[in-house]
Protein backbone atom coordinates (compact mmCIF):
# COMPACT_ATOMS: atom_id res chain seq x y z
CA UNK A 1 0.00 0.00 0.00
CA UNK A 2 1.55 3.29 -1.12
CA UNK A 3 0.94 7.00 -0.72
CA UNK A 4 0.56 9.20 -3.78
CA UNK A 5 4.01 10.60 -3.07
CA UNK A 6 5.57 7.11 -2.90
CA UNK A 7 4.01 6.06 -6.21
CA UNK A 8 5.42 9.02 -8.11
CA UNK A 9 8.80 9.05 -6.35
CA UNK A 10 9.41 5.33 -6.87
CA UNK A 11 8.61 5.61 -10.59
CA UNK A 12 11.32 8.25 -10.96
CA UNK A 13 14.18 6.49 -9.15
CA UNK A 14 17.03 5.95 -11.62
CA UNK A 15 19.34 4.25 -9.13
CA UNK A 16 20.36 4.20 -5.48
CA UNK A 17 23.78 5.35 -4.35
CA UNK A 18 25.91 5.00 -1.26
CA UNK A 19 24.46 6.46 1.90
CA UNK A 20 20.81 5.75 1.03
CA UNK A 21 20.44 8.61 -1.40
CA UNK A 22 18.68 8.13 -4.72
CA UNK A 23 19.08 9.54 -8.22
CA UNK A 24 15.69 10.94 -9.28
CA UNK A 25 14.73 11.73 -12.88
CA UNK A 26 13.18 15.18 -13.36
CA UNK A 27 10.36 15.52 -15.90
CA UNK A 28 10.14 19.31 -16.08
CA UNK A 29 12.52 22.12 -15.20
CA UNK A 30 11.26 25.70 -14.93
CA UNK A 31 13.83 28.51 -14.78
CA UNK A 32 13.79 32.29 -14.33
CA UNK A 33 16.29 35.14 -14.14
CA UNK A 34 17.29 34.87 -10.48
CA UNK A 35 18.79 31.41 -10.01
CA UNK A 36 19.73 30.43 -13.57
CA UNK A 37 22.71 32.72 -14.40
CA UNK A 38 25.16 30.91 -12.12
CA UNK A 39 23.96 27.52 -13.41
CA UNK A 40 24.46 28.50 -17.05
CA UNK A 41 27.88 29.92 -16.17
CA UNK A 42 28.79 26.62 -14.49
CA UNK A 43 27.88 24.66 -17.61
CA UNK A 44 29.99 26.94 -19.77
CA UNK A 45 32.94 26.71 -17.42
CA UNK A 46 32.85 22.91 -17.59
CA UNK A 47 31.96 22.87 -21.31
CA UNK A 48 28.75 20.89 -20.66
CA UNK A 49 25.62 21.07 -22.79
CA UNK A 50 22.02 20.82 -21.61
CA UNK A 51 20.92 17.20 -21.17
CA UNK A 52 17.27 17.83 -22.15
CA UNK A 53 16.66 21.38 -23.33
CA UNK A 54 13.17 20.30 -24.39
CA UNK A 55 12.35 19.82 -20.70
CA UNK A 56 13.20 23.42 -19.76
CA UNK A 57 10.90 26.43 -19.95
CA UNK A 58 12.13 29.89 -18.95
CA UNK A 59 10.36 33.14 -18.14
CA UNK A 60 11.22 36.50 -16.62
CA UNK A 61 9.20 37.28 -13.49
CA UNK A 62 11.06 38.31 -10.30
CA UNK A 63 12.91 41.37 -11.58
CA UNK A 64 10.49 42.69 -14.18
CA UNK A 65 8.71 46.04 -13.80
CA UNK A 66 4.91 45.91 -13.80
CA UNK A 67 4.44 49.24 -15.57
CA UNK A 68 5.53 50.19 -19.09
CA UNK A 69 6.97 46.78 -19.88
CA UNK A 70 7.43 47.93 -23.48
CA UNK A 71 10.19 50.26 -22.29
CA UNK A 72 13.75 49.23 -21.27
CA UNK A 73 14.07 48.20 -17.61
CA UNK A 74 15.39 51.18 -15.67
CA UNK A 75 16.65 49.47 -12.49
CA UNK A 76 20.26 48.40 -13.31
CA UNK A 77 20.36 45.09 -11.42
CA UNK A 78 16.94 44.01 -12.68
CA UNK A 79 17.92 44.91 -16.23
CA UNK A 80 21.10 42.84 -15.93
CA UNK A 81 19.26 39.81 -14.51
CA UNK A 82 16.62 39.78 -17.22
CA UNK A 83 19.03 40.43 -20.10
CA UNK A 84 21.33 37.68 -18.83
CA UNK A 85 18.43 35.20 -18.86
CA UNK A 86 17.51 36.14 -22.43
CA UNK A 87 21.13 35.86 -23.56
CA UNK A 88 21.64 32.46 -21.90
CA UNK A 89 18.41 31.04 -23.30
CA UNK A 90 19.37 32.17 -26.80
CA UNK A 91 22.85 30.71 -26.45
CA UNK A 92 21.60 27.36 -25.12
CA UNK A 93 18.47 27.28 -27.34
CA UNK A 94 16.01 27.23 -24.43
CA UNK A 95 12.38 28.26 -24.85
CA UNK A 96 12.00 31.58 -23.03
CA UNK A 97 8.99 33.82 -22.49
CA UNK A 98 10.57 37.20 -21.90
CA UNK A 99 9.02 40.64 -21.48
CA UNK A 100 6.58 41.37 -24.27
CA UNK A 101 5.90 37.70 -25.01
CA UNK A 102 2.23 36.73 -24.89
CA UNK A 103 3.09 33.77 -22.62
CA UNK A 104 5.25 35.70 -20.15
CA UNK A 105 4.31 35.60 -16.49
CA UNK A 106 5.17 34.24 -13.08
CA UNK A 107 6.74 30.83 -13.62
CA UNK A 108 4.30 29.03 -11.29
CA UNK A 109 1.33 30.60 -13.05
CA UNK A 110 2.28 29.99 -16.68
CA UNK A 111 3.28 26.32 -16.18
CA UNK A 112 -0.23 25.17 -15.25
CA UNK A 113 -2.09 27.53 -17.59
CA UNK A 114 -0.08 26.28 -20.59
CA UNK A 115 -0.74 22.65 -19.65
CA UNK A 116 2.96 21.92 -19.12
CA UNK A 117 2.32 20.89 -15.50
CA UNK A 118 0.58 17.51 -15.41
CA UNK A 119 -0.15 14.76 -12.85
CA UNK A 120 2.56 12.28 -11.95
CA UNK A 121 5.47 14.49 -12.92
CA UNK A 122 8.59 15.48 -11.02
CA UNK A 123 9.02 19.24 -11.38
CA UNK A 124 11.76 21.53 -10.11
CA UNK A 125 12.67 25.20 -10.29
CA UNK A 126 15.20 27.41 -8.54
CA UNK A 127 12.34 28.88 -6.53
CA UNK A 128 10.88 27.58 -3.29
CA UNK A 129 7.26 28.04 -4.37
CA UNK A 130 7.58 25.37 -7.05
CA UNK A 131 5.40 23.44 -4.60
CA UNK A 132 2.48 25.21 -6.33
CA UNK A 133 2.49 22.57 -9.08
CA UNK A 134 1.79 19.84 -6.53
CA UNK A 135 -1.89 20.83 -6.84
CA UNK A 136 -1.92 18.64 -9.96
CA UNK A 137 -0.67 15.53 -8.20
CA UNK A 138 3.02 16.19 -8.88
CA UNK A 139 6.18 16.00 -6.85
CA UNK A 140 7.22 19.62 -7.29
CA UNK A 141 9.81 21.42 -5.20
CA UNK A 142 12.31 24.24 -5.19
CA UNK A 143 16.05 23.66 -5.65
CA UNK A 144 19.24 25.64 -5.10
CA UNK A 145 21.50 27.10 -7.77
CA UNK A 146 23.94 24.17 -7.76
CA UNK A 147 21.00 21.80 -8.22
CA UNK A 148 19.70 23.89 -11.11
CA UNK A 149 23.02 23.24 -12.80
CA UNK A 150 22.82 19.56 -11.89
CA UNK A 151 19.42 19.19 -13.56
CA UNK A 152 20.58 21.12 -16.61
CA UNK A 153 23.54 18.80 -17.01
CA UNK A 154 21.93 15.44 -16.18
CA UNK A 155 18.11 15.85 -15.96
CA UNK A 156 18.49 14.17 -12.56
CA UNK A 157 19.01 15.05 -8.90
CA UNK A 158 20.65 13.18 -6.03
CA UNK A 159 18.22 13.29 -3.12
CA UNK A 160 17.24 11.78 0.19
CA UNK A 161 13.64 10.63 0.16
CA UNK A 162 11.54 12.90 2.43
CA UNK A 163 9.11 11.65 5.05
CA UNK A 164 5.39 11.89 4.27
CA UNK A 165 2.65 13.85 6.00
CA UNK A 166 -1.07 14.00 5.35
CA UNK A 167 -3.09 17.05 6.35
CA UNK A 168 -6.83 16.42 6.17
CA UNK A 169 -9.36 19.26 6.23
CA UNK A 170 -12.99 18.18 6.43
CA UNK A 171 -16.25 20.08 6.34
CA UNK A 172 -17.54 23.29 4.77
CA UNK A 173 -15.85 26.68 4.86
CA UNK A 174 -17.64 29.75 6.17
CA UNK A 175 -18.63 32.42 3.67
CA UNK A 176 -15.69 34.77 3.12
CA UNK A 177 -13.11 32.08 3.95
CA UNK A 178 -10.84 30.96 1.12
CA UNK A 179 -8.00 28.60 0.31
CA UNK A 180 -5.50 31.25 1.48
CA UNK A 181 -7.19 31.23 4.88
CA UNK A 182 -7.05 27.43 4.97
CA UNK A 183 -3.31 27.31 4.52
CA UNK A 184 -2.56 30.28 6.80
CA UNK A 185 -4.69 28.59 9.47
CA UNK A 186 -2.80 25.30 9.10
CA UNK A 187 0.57 27.05 9.30
CA UNK A 188 -0.55 28.96 12.42
CA UNK A 189 -1.40 25.63 14.06
CA UNK A 190 1.70 23.69 12.96
CA UNK A 191 4.17 26.63 12.97
CA UNK A 192 6.59 27.66 10.22
CA UNK A 193 8.66 24.53 10.99
CA UNK A 194 5.80 22.05 11.37
CA UNK A 195 6.37 20.31 8.05
CA UNK A 196 10.16 20.13 8.16
CA UNK A 197 11.54 17.02 6.47
CA UNK A 198 8.16 16.04 5.00
CA UNK A 199 6.31 16.10 1.73
CA UNK A 200 2.67 16.92 2.47
CA UNK A 201 -0.46 15.54 0.88
CA UNK A 202 -3.53 17.71 1.47
CA UNK A 203 -6.78 15.74 1.64
CA UNK A 204 -10.37 15.89 2.89
CA UNK A 205 -13.55 17.21 1.36
CA UNK A 206 -12.70 20.84 2.14
CA UNK A 207 -9.65 20.37 -0.11
CA UNK A 208 -11.33 18.42 -2.91
CA UNK A 209 -14.14 21.02 -2.97
CA UNK A 210 -11.57 23.66 -3.97
CA UNK A 211 -11.02 24.72 -7.57
CA UNK A 212 -7.66 23.97 -9.19
CA UNK A 213 -6.57 27.59 -8.74
CA UNK A 214 -7.45 27.46 -5.04
CA UNK A 215 -5.59 24.16 -4.67
CA UNK A 216 -2.51 25.85 -6.15
CA UNK A 217 -2.71 28.46 -3.38
CA UNK A 218 -2.68 25.75 -0.70
CA UNK A 219 0.23 23.84 -2.23
CA UNK A 220 2.12 27.07 -2.92
CA UNK A 221 2.37 27.81 0.80
CA UNK A 222 3.21 24.30 1.98
CA UNK A 223 6.83 25.40 1.85
CA UNK A 224 5.99 28.05 4.47
CA UNK A 225 5.59 25.36 7.11
CA UNK A 226 9.03 24.00 6.33
CA UNK A 227 7.88 21.17 4.06
CA UNK A 228 9.72 20.11 0.91
CA UNK A 229 6.48 20.48 -0.98
CA UNK A 230 2.75 19.86 -1.01
CA UNK A 231 0.46 17.89 -3.26
CA UNK A 232 -3.20 17.04 -3.85
CA UNK A 233 -4.41 13.88 -5.59
CA UNK A 234 -5.68 14.60 -9.12
CA UNK A 235 -9.39 14.15 -9.89
CA UNK A 236 -12.04 15.19 -12.42
CA UNK A 237 -11.36 18.87 -11.72
CA UNK A 238 -7.72 18.27 -12.64
CA UNK A 239 -8.54 16.57 -15.93
CA UNK A 240 -11.04 19.30 -16.81
CA UNK A 241 -8.51 22.04 -16.08
CA UNK A 242 -5.76 20.47 -18.23
CA UNK A 243 -7.81 19.28 -21.21
CA UNK A 244 -7.45 21.44 -24.28
CA UNK A 245 -4.50 23.47 -23.03
CA UNK A 246 -1.54 24.01 -25.34
CA UNK A 247 0.71 21.31 -23.90
CA UNK A 248 -2.03 18.90 -22.85
CA UNK A 249 -1.99 15.45 -24.45
CA UNK A 250 -4.14 15.23 -27.59
CA UNK A 251 -6.34 12.49 -29.14
CA UNK A 252 -5.19 8.98 -28.16
CA UNK A 253 -2.40 10.42 -26.04
CA UNK A 254 -5.06 12.01 -23.83
CA UNK A 255 -6.70 8.67 -23.12
CA UNK A 256 -3.34 7.08 -22.35
CA UNK A 257 -2.41 9.89 -19.99
CA UNK A 258 -5.80 9.85 -18.28
CA UNK A 259 -5.55 6.11 -17.66
CA UNK A 260 -2.25 6.68 -15.85
CA UNK A 261 -3.44 9.76 -13.96
CA UNK A 262 -6.36 7.82 -12.54
CA UNK A 263 -3.88 5.54 -10.72
CA UNK A 264 -2.45 8.51 -8.83
CA UNK A 265 -4.05 8.37 -5.42
CA UNK A 266 -3.05 7.24 -1.96
CA UNK A 267 -4.05 3.64 -1.28
CA UNK A 268 -6.61 3.22 1.49
CA UNK A 269 -4.23 1.38 3.83
CA UNK A 270 -1.15 3.50 3.10
CA UNK A 271 0.65 4.84 6.18
CA UNK A 272 2.05 8.37 6.52
CA UNK A 273 4.88 9.30 8.85
CA UNK A 274 2.74 12.10 10.27
CA UNK A 275 -1.00 12.91 10.18
CA UNK A 276 -2.97 16.05 11.09
CA UNK A 277 -6.71 16.69 10.81
CA UNK A 278 -8.60 19.99 10.93
CA UNK A 279 -12.24 21.08 10.68
CA UNK A 280 -13.09 23.63 7.99
CA UNK A 281 -15.75 25.20 10.19
CA UNK A 282 -13.04 26.32 12.64
CA UNK A 283 -11.24 28.38 9.97
CA UNK A 284 -11.83 32.14 9.85
CA UNK A 285 -10.32 34.83 7.64
CA UNK A 286 -6.65 34.87 8.68
CA UNK A 287 -3.98 37.51 9.13
CA UNK A 288 -0.30 37.34 10.01
CA UNK A 289 1.03 39.67 12.70
CA UNK A 290 4.74 38.79 12.77
CA UNK A 291 7.67 38.08 10.49
CA UNK A 292 7.06 34.48 9.46
CA UNK A 293 3.87 32.95 8.03
CA UNK A 294 3.38 30.82 11.16
CA UNK A 295 2.67 33.96 13.19
CA UNK A 296 -0.97 34.06 12.17
CA UNK A 297 -4.31 34.64 13.90
CA UNK A 298 -8.00 34.56 13.11
CA UNK A 299 -9.03 38.06 12.14
CA UNK A 300 -11.36 38.48 15.12
CA UNK A 301 -8.82 37.40 17.75
CA UNK A 302 -5.93 39.24 19.39
CA UNK A 303 -2.17 38.97 18.99
CA UNK A 304 -0.99 36.26 21.40
CA UNK A 305 2.02 36.31 23.67
CA UNK A 306 5.14 35.34 21.77
CA UNK A 307 8.78 34.68 22.51
CA UNK A 308 9.59 36.53 19.30
CA UNK A 309 9.38 40.07 20.63
CA UNK A 310 11.75 41.17 17.87
CA UNK A 311 9.06 40.36 15.31
CA UNK A 312 6.45 42.47 17.12
CA UNK A 313 8.91 45.35 17.45
CA UNK A 314 9.62 45.20 13.71
CA UNK A 315 5.90 45.16 12.93
CA UNK A 316 5.10 47.93 15.42
CA UNK A 317 2.50 45.71 17.12
CA UNK A 318 1.85 44.54 20.68
CA UNK A 319 0.61 41.44 22.48
CA UNK A 320 -3.15 41.61 23.05
CA UNK A 321 -3.72 44.00 20.17
CA UNK A 322 -6.50 43.45 17.63
CA UNK A 323 -5.68 44.01 13.97
CA UNK A 324 -9.25 44.96 13.12
CA UNK A 325 -9.32 48.69 12.56
CA UNK A 326 -5.57 48.83 11.92
CA UNK A 327 -4.77 51.53 9.37
CA UNK A 328 -2.61 50.40 6.46
CA UNK A 329 -1.08 52.29 3.55
CA UNK A 330 -0.82 49.59 0.89
CA UNK A 331 -2.75 46.62 -0.49
CA UNK A 332 -1.05 44.18 -2.86
CA UNK A 333 -3.07 41.53 -4.69
CA UNK A 334 -0.82 39.25 -6.74
CA UNK A 335 2.16 36.83 -6.51
CA UNK A 336 2.37 33.14 -7.42
CA UNK A 337 -0.02 32.55 -4.50
CA UNK A 338 -2.98 34.71 -5.55
CA UNK A 339 -2.66 36.26 -9.01
CA UNK A 340 -4.83 33.98 -11.12
CA UNK A 341 -8.05 34.90 -12.89
CA UNK A 342 -10.16 33.36 -10.12
CA UNK A 343 -8.50 35.70 -7.59
CA UNK A 344 -9.09 38.74 -9.79
CA UNK A 345 -12.73 37.80 -10.38
CA UNK A 346 -13.29 37.44 -6.66
CA UNK A 347 -11.81 40.87 -5.96
CA UNK A 348 -13.74 42.49 -8.83
CA UNK A 349 -17.01 41.07 -7.56
CA UNK A 350 -16.36 42.56 -4.12
CA UNK A 351 -15.13 46.03 -5.18
CA UNK A 352 -17.70 46.60 -7.95
CA UNK A 353 -19.58 49.79 -7.13
CA UNK A 354 -17.24 50.61 -4.25
CA UNK A 355 -14.27 52.96 -3.93
CA UNK A 356 -10.94 52.37 -2.21
CA UNK A 357 -9.87 54.65 0.63
CA UNK A 358 -7.98 57.73 -0.55
CA UNK A 359 -4.84 57.04 1.49
CA UNK A 360 -4.50 53.45 0.26
CA UNK A 361 -2.24 52.43 -2.62
CA UNK A 362 -4.05 49.40 -4.08
CA UNK A 363 -2.21 47.37 -6.69
CA UNK A 364 -3.47 44.30 -8.55
CA UNK A 365 -0.81 42.39 -10.48
CA UNK A 366 -1.93 39.50 -12.73
CA UNK A 367 0.22 36.39 -12.75
CA UNK A 368 0.60 36.21 -16.51
CA UNK A 369 -0.15 37.93 -19.80
CA UNK A 370 -2.93 35.40 -20.25
CA UNK A 371 -4.52 36.37 -16.91
CA UNK A 372 -4.15 40.05 -17.81
CA UNK A 373 -5.81 39.50 -21.20
CA UNK A 374 -8.64 37.50 -19.64
CA UNK A 375 -9.25 40.20 -17.03
CA UNK A 376 -9.49 42.85 -19.73
CA UNK A 377 -11.73 40.66 -21.89
CA UNK A 378 -14.12 40.22 -18.95
CA UNK A 379 -14.09 43.94 -18.15
CA UNK A 380 -12.46 43.47 -14.75
CA UNK A 381 -9.98 46.24 -15.57
CA UNK A 382 -12.85 48.72 -15.80
CA UNK A 383 -14.22 47.60 -12.43
CA UNK A 384 -10.79 47.98 -10.82
CA UNK A 385 -10.25 51.39 -12.39
CA UNK A 386 -13.65 52.66 -11.22
CA UNK A 387 -12.88 51.48 -7.68
CA UNK A 388 -9.47 53.17 -7.67
CA UNK A 389 -7.39 49.99 -7.93
CA UNK A 390 -4.44 49.91 -10.32
CA UNK A 391 -4.19 46.87 -12.62
CA UNK A 392 -0.52 46.37 -13.43
CA UNK A 393 1.30 44.15 -15.95
CA UNK A 394 2.45 40.60 -14.99
CA UNK A 395 5.32 39.87 -12.63
CA UNK A 396 6.22 38.90 -9.07
CA UNK A 397 5.93 42.61 -8.19
CA UNK A 398 5.56 43.56 -4.51
CA UNK A 399 5.78 39.97 -3.30
CA UNK A 400 9.48 40.63 -2.82
CA UNK A 401 11.83 43.60 -2.94
CA UNK A 402 13.66 42.60 -6.12
CA UNK A 403 11.97 45.04 -8.48
CA UNK A 404 10.53 48.55 -8.47
CA UNK A 405 7.33 47.69 -6.57
CA UNK A 406 8.63 48.09 -3.02
CA UNK A 407 6.73 49.07 0.13
CA UNK A 408 8.36 52.06 1.93
CA UNK A 409 9.99 51.48 5.32
CA UNK A 410 7.63 51.55 8.29
CA UNK A 411 4.47 51.35 6.19
CA UNK A 412 1.94 48.49 6.34
CA UNK A 413 0.89 46.35 3.39
CA UNK A 414 -1.93 43.82 3.46
CA UNK A 415 -0.58 41.38 0.91
CA UNK A 416 -1.83 38.22 -0.79
CA UNK A 417 1.73 36.99 -1.22
CA UNK A 418 3.35 34.13 0.68
CA UNK A 419 6.02 35.62 2.94
CA UNK A 420 6.15 38.33 5.57
CA UNK A 421 9.85 38.19 6.47
CA UNK A 422 11.67 41.35 7.55
CA UNK A 423 12.35 43.40 4.43
CA UNK A 424 10.53 40.96 2.16
CA UNK A 425 8.58 43.73 0.40
CA UNK A 426 11.35 46.28 0.78
CA UNK A 427 13.69 47.42 3.59
CA UNK A 428 11.60 48.09 6.70
CA UNK A 429 8.30 47.19 5.03
CA UNK A 430 5.64 45.69 7.33
CA UNK A 431 3.74 42.86 5.66
CA UNK A 432 0.42 41.38 6.79
CA UNK A 433 -0.52 38.28 4.80
CA UNK A 434 -4.18 37.77 3.95
CA UNK A 435 -6.61 36.46 1.34
CA UNK A 436 -7.62 38.46 -1.75
CA UNK A 437 -11.05 39.12 -0.20
CA UNK A 438 -9.58 40.46 3.03
CA UNK A 439 -7.10 42.57 1.06
CA UNK A 440 -9.86 44.02 -1.12
CA UNK A 441 -12.06 44.79 1.88
CA UNK A 442 -9.13 46.49 3.61
CA UNK A 443 -8.45 48.67 0.56
CA UNK A 444 -12.06 49.84 0.52
CA UNK A 445 -12.29 50.46 4.28
CA UNK A 446 -8.81 51.94 4.65
CA UNK A 447 -8.34 49.77 7.72
CA UNK A 448 -8.32 46.02 8.31
CA UNK A 449 -11.87 44.66 8.47
CA UNK A 450 -13.52 41.27 8.91
CA UNK A 451 -14.70 40.60 5.35
CA UNK A 452 -17.47 38.32 6.62
CA UNK A 453 -19.31 41.35 8.02
CA UNK A 454 -18.82 43.23 4.75
CA UNK A 455 -20.33 40.32 2.80
CA UNK A 456 -23.32 40.12 5.14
Amino acid sequence: MNTLFDKIWDQHVVTEIKGGRQVIYIDQHYIHEVTSPQAFAGLEKRDITLRRKDKIIATADHNVPTKNQHLPISEPLSKKQVSTLMRNCEKFDVTCYGLGHEKQGIVHVIGPELGITKPGMTIVCGDSHTSTHGAFGCIAFGIGTSQVEQVMASQCLILNKPKTMRITVNGKLQRGVSSKDIVLYIISKLTAAGGTGHFIEFAGDAITDLSMEARMTVCNMSIEMGARGGMIAPDQKTWDYIKGREHAPKADKWNEALAYWKTLYTDAEAVFDTEHTFEASDISPMLTYGTNPGMGIKIDTHIPETENQKALDYMGLSTGESLIGKKVEHVFIGSCTNSRIEDLRLVAEFVKGKQKADHISAMIVPGSKAVEAQAIEEGLDKIFEAAGFELREPGCSACLGMNEDKVPAGEYCVSTSNRNFEGRQGPGARTILASPLTAAATAVAGVIVDVRKELN
